[in-house]
């Protein structure tokens, strides 16, 4: 055909890679293939041939005859970016690939993993500080987190050198990040800060580099348009003071049984700092509440999401009233 001649003409020489969809194998490359080589007079026109998996949308292959194509600028209108490049390192790029409700769902549930788990290390970071020389000796919870880095750490070397095998990658970047949380939940004492950070850099470089997050060199989703110094570096040390100055507030309520205090507490917690881009989770009495500077937009879901599951409540609760009167 035609554009066989056109593109041997323009590639006349030798290519390194030449990539194309799984159903361009045979006969496709194979004639441009005999093209090339009888046209440069070569024995190998190509080093190395890469056939990617197809599209699907929801189970069936997208085609323009079948109408069920979705474009870059459609499919961004429901999810970010982010959420997109997530879903595709999800599956291997010589695998089909469905793009659909489900499989993005995911790709958002993985997103705001790894995202609670970047705001708790720098959590810890804001009000523990690194206060733990680098020289210390690791006990045996904080020797086996690093021992699952070091097994992250091979595992993702190995999986990139496998024909770029993603999947298997983003699988043991969400370990290491599962087993961080192991370590949190059964170290009794101050965790160690240097060692969080460790991990949370880390995650943060390889993600960087499959282009999900924007910057090696900050922990988490850091934003492309913050400079040297972000916004979340500045504001960090005047939330730790406000949650600290709550915290003993609340105790202080707790203890003289000042309800109407508890509830200016909560409404700082739930109304006022959602508006600000800062999370406040309380825990156990008697425990510091975590801090977190977030994302403002994703906080302000969370909190219309909350009070559509109170209305949806007390309209079940009204229901199942309302069908008991006839019985009374």
């Amino acid at each position: 055909k035609q554009w066989y001649q056109r593109r041997v003409a323009i590639t006349a020489g030798q290519l390194d890679i030449h990539s194309g969809g799984e159903d361009l194998l045979f006969p496709h490359h194979d004639n441009e293939i005999l093209q090339a080589e009888g046209y440069s007079n070569s024995r190998q026109w190509v080093n190395y041939f890469i056939h990617a998996g197809h599209l699907s949308i929801e189970g069936c292959k997208m085609s323009k005859s079948l109408k069920n194509f979705i474009t870059i600028k459609d499919a961004l209108k429901k999810n970010t970016g982010r959420q997109l490049r997530i879903h595709f390192l999800c599956h291997s790029w010589h695998g089909g690939l469905d793009y659909s409700e489900s499989g993005m769902s995911e790709a958002v549930t993985t997103e705001k993993y790894f995202n609670d788990f970047f705001l708790l290390v720098k959590y810890h970071k804001a009000s523990l500080g690194e206060g733990i020389s680098s020289f210390a000796k690791l006990s045996p919870l904080e020797l086996k987190l690093y021992e699952n880095l070091q097994e992250c750490q091979k595992t993702v070397h190995n999986a990139l050198a496998d024909s770029f095998d993603t999947p298997t990658a983003m699988r043991a970047l969400k370990s290491v990040v599962s087993y961080t949380y192991t370590y949190l939940s059964e170290q009794k004492e101050q965790p160690n800060v240097r060692l969080l950070i460790q991990v949370a850099v880390y995650v943060t470089k390889i993600l960087s580099v499959f282009g999900v997050a924007s910057s090696p060199h900050k922990i988490g989703f850091a934003s492309a348009a913050e400079g040297a110094v972000s916004t979340e570096d500045v504001a960090l040390p005047f939330v730790k003071a406000l949650s600290e100055f709550r915290d003993e507030v609340r105790t202080a309520a707790r203890g003289l049984k000042a309800h109407e205090i508890l509830d200016k507490c909560d409404n700082l917690r739930d109304n006022v700092l959602p508006e600000l881009g800062v999370r406040l989770e309380d825990r156990e009495v008697g425990e510091p509440a975590v801090f977190k500077v977030d994302d403002k937009e994703t906080l302000l879901r969370e909190k219309k999401q909350r009070q559509e599951e109170i209305l949806r409540k007390k309209e079940k609760s009204t229901d199942c009233d309302s069908a008991l009167i006839p019985l009374l």
